[in-house]
This record gives structure tokens, C-alpha cells and sequence, in this order.
């Protein structure tokens, strides 16, 4: 069974042996909070879309806006939590845990919980995959690496490039181990021999295999357990990170979707008011704007939804800790057929809307002529440099400064130079993607 004492142990990436956290105005997570908050992925974060491609006359979330949303919720969350874990085991709060600073692992978790998504959103994770699974300039590598690498190439998960870019030595960050198990949803490498459908924490994978020994040595700090030789149990913090993002994304997706018109008012109206009960009063929505009482019937679901949330961590929290709990926590609360009404709506009028697709469609051809473009150029060199042209040198040369470009050739694996490509393009933001596109297509011009 897993401790709390040592789940919310202080440690961090970056610790020399030994090292102990001193006691300071700020607590280590609010250090990781404020670290994720300046970095320069998060900012990144501004420039891509949620749901929706940016509209000139309406405001709808982007990545940026949505995650800080879900950090706030995470927070909530955390420290209703964190409340009662401190009552029950009263050897957390002789160690110096506040509730607060169990609040702030929940909330700098959160606000990382979307930072490995690529351009154009899920169609950007599809289109990466695809390339390397369909597309001829993407097949051509599979000879190069092993089964195992092959395996995270043809299934871009954003969850796990999150986890590589919070691990990275290029950004920095150096967070705490607790924070990054908190963010870490699916506790398993992308090839395994067998999946547990009813595990959710199985549902995807949250690491790359050449980022395997960062995750074995947090879970080794922490005392995760395993599920299963190649699986691991969720910290239970990461729980409550899943439930900030899906309460977000439920609600305030279908607000962006009435915000939009694609759902009616009324409509969102019905699809919100069973979540509130009896503190649903249709009189207090007279005489105010519809994008008042959207706000109005937002703020009391989230909170309604906050409150039933942890009362089912309350719930299970020490099956949780035993690694027998393992679903989520927004699919148990009395909310939760409400909740599967508003997916179910959201999937047929805002997922699969004309706007909504055509961004998506635009974003498979964006990043597969990119990989394309840069990946050909990378072949050319290493493996086929006779047919290394004056066209391949200058796309390499919009390559970032610190792109590895030498060491490569027949006899090395070029699995690390394509994870630094992906890095590259998974890391750009829409826009950024688009001009780019256009440029080395010659569909438009630098300053044009």
C-alpha cells in the first residue's frame, strides 16, 4: 500500500543525494507552479486551440486559458482534500503538509496537464502518428530503431511528450517528484505485453521508453507501486488532476460551443441546470445577457461538481492507495450521466462541426508536410547522402540552434534525432506551424 507520508515527500529532479528542502516564504510546489508559469512551453500554450480555431468577434479558450481554468479547479480540489487527508493522518501535518501545499501540487499539475500537446490539438497527435505509420518520408525510419521505439513513434501521445518536456534539462524546470506523478495519468511505456481495459490508467501511456529511467526513479522516490511488471498505480493526486480537466473541458467546451451558436441557450441551459438540483432558479435568469447566465450556470456546476468529486476521493482514497481503485472520478459521481449527456451533445454539435473539422483537416496537412519536409532533409544526410541537396541544407538550417545534427549515420539510431524533430514540431504553436508550412512549400514569403 502506498504512503501519503512519502507520496508528498518535497524532493525534486535536480536534488543532490541527500538534499533537504529548507522551509521558505514559498513551498516547493508553489516554486513548481511558478516555474511552469514563466516557462516558455506554457506560453506556447496561448497560440493553440482547445476546441475552436480563434474567432475575431468571440472569445473562446485557447490551451493557455483552459489550463489555468483546470489549475484553479485542480486547486479546489486539492485542498478540500488535502483537508481531510490531514485529519486522518495526522503524521502529514507533523511533517509540515499543509492542505494548501496539497492544493498546490493538484494546481502546478494541472497547469502542465495539456503542455506536451502538439499544434491543431488531437488532430495534431493523429497527424504525427499517421506520419510515421503511413506516410513514406515517416516509414523509412522503422528499419533504424528498435520494436519498442518504433511503438512511441507511430502513437504520439501528448500526455507523454508532457512528461518528456517536464523532465527536460533544455527547459529547466527541475519539478517535484510529486508534482510530476500528479500529472502523470497513465503510469505505463506505450508497448506493453497486456492492457487492463478496466484500468483508466492503462487507457494511454505516459512516458517514452528513453524516458523510462526518469519515471522509475520518481516512482522509486515516491513509492508508486506497480500494477504490473510494465505498469505502475496512479499517484492518487492524479485523480484529482483528471477531474479538474474533465470538469473544465465539459463545461466550458459547451459554453465556447452556445458562445459559438453552434448549441442553443436553451439547450445548454437543460444540459446544465440537473447538475445544479434545486439551486437552479430560472428567475434569476431573467433580465441579464445570455453570456451573463452562461457564466452564472458555469461557476455553480463547476462548484457543484467540485464538491461531488471529492467526496468520491473521500471515498476511495485508501482503495486508491492499495492500487484498487482505478476509474475516473468524474464517471461515479451522481453528476456523472449528466456529464455523458453534455459529451454526448459536444461530440455532434462542437467536435463535429464544420469549423471545428476544416481546423483539423488543416492541421493533418500542416504537420505532415513539415515532418515530411524536414524529415526527407534528415534521411537525405544520414542514411541516403546522395541525394542530399541544396533544398535538404536549407531546411536544416531552420532547425533551432540546439538541434543535434551530428553523430548520426547507417550504424546509429536515430530514434533520439526524431525526438528531437517531434520536440521541434509538437513544440511550435498553431500559427507558428501554418506560416511555416507555407514557407518551405513556397505557398508565401518571409515578412509577406
Amino acid at each position: 500500500m502506498m504512503k501519503w507520508e512519502r507520496l508528498l515527500t518535497r524532493g525534486r529532479f535536480g536534488d543532490k543525494p541527500g538534499f533537504i528542502p529548507t522551509q521558505a516564504a514559498r513551498s516547493e510546489f508553489e516554486i513548481d507552479y511558478d516555474r511552469i508559469i514563466f516557462s516558455a512551453p506554457f506560453r506556447n500554450l496561448q497560440d493553440k486551440t482547445q476546441v475552436f480555431p480563434l474567432p475575431e468577434q468571440a472569445f473562446v479558450h485557447t490551451r493557455l486559458t483552459h489550463s489555468l481554468e483546470v489549475s484553479s479547479v485542480g486547486r479546489s480540489l486539492g485542498k478540500s482534500a488535502g483537508e481531510y487527508l490531514i485529519e486522518k493522518y495526522p503524521s502529514l501535518q507533523k511533517s509540515g503538509i499543509s492542505s494548501s501545499e496539497i492544493g498546490g501540487i493538484v494546481a502546478a499539475a494541472a497547469l502542465t496537464h495539456d503542455i506536451g500537446n502538439p499544434p491543431f490539438g488531437h488532430a495534431g497527435e493523429e497527424a504525427i502518428s499517421d506520419f510515421f505509420k503511413f506516410h513514406p518520408a515517416g516509414k523509412i525510419w522503422e528499419n533504424h530503431v528498435r520494436l519498442e521505439q518504433w511503438a512511441d513513434l507511430c502513437n504520439f501521445e501528448g500526455n507523454a511528450q508532457g512528461f518528456r518536456m517536464l523532465v527536460s534539462k533544455q527547459f529547466g524546470l527541475k519539478l517535484t517528484y510529486a508534482t510530476l506523478a500528479a500529472f502523470t495519468k497513465y503510469p505505463r511505456p506505450s508497448q506493453i505485453a497486456h492492457r487492463d481495459i478496466a484500468r483508466r490508467s492503462q487507457k494511454k501511456f505516459g512516458f517514452f521508453i528513453n524516458q523510462l529511467t526518469d519515471f522509475e526513479q520518481m516512482a522509486s522516490f515516491l513509492g508508486l507501486e506497480k500494477a504490473t511488471d510494465e505498469c505502475w498505480y496512479r499517484h492518487p493526486l492524479a485523480f484529482l488532476v483528471e477531474a479538474a480537466d474533465d470538469i473544465c473541458y465539459s463545461i466550458i467546451d459547451l459554453e465556447d460551443g452556445c458562445t459559438m451558436g453552434l448549441v442553443g441557450f436553451d439547450e445548454t441551459v437543460s444540459l446544465l441546470s440537473p447538475i445544479l438540483k434545486d439551486r437552479f432558479d430560472p428567475k434569476k435568469l431573467e433580465n441579464r445577457t445570455s453570456a451573463q447566465n452562461l457564466g452564472a450556470l458555469r461557476a455553480l456546476a463547476i462548484g457543484e461538481l467540485i464538491q461531488e468529486t471529492v467526496e468520491a476521493f473521500v471515498q476511495y482514497e485508501e482503495s486508491m492507495c492499495k492500487g484498487n481503485f482505478d476509474k475516473a472520478l468524474t464517471d461515479i459521481i451522481p453528476s456523472a450521466k449528466h456529464l455523458q449527456k453534455i459529451t454526448e451533445i459536444s461530440v455532434k454539435k462542437i467536435y463535429r462541426s464544420k469549423v471545428v473539422l476544416e481546423k483539423e483537416a488543416a492541421g493533418f496537412q500542416v504537420l505532415e508536410g513539415l515532418l515530411s519536409v524536414f524529415s526527407k532533409a534528415l534521411y537525405h544526410q544520414f542514411y541516403a547522402p546522395e541525394n542530399f541537396s541544396g533544398q535538404d541544407k536549407s531546411i536544416l538550417r531552420l532547425l533551432p540552434e540546439d538541434f543535434p545534427l551530428k553523430g548520426w549515420g547507417e550504424e546509429v539510431n536515430p530514434y533520439p534525432l526524431l525526438r528531437a524533430l517531434i520536440d521541434f514540431i509538437s513544440g511550435m504553436t498553431d500559427k507558428y506551424a501554418l506560416n511555416l508550412y507555407r514557407r518551405v512549400n513556397g505557398i508565401s514569403f518571409p515578412g509577406s
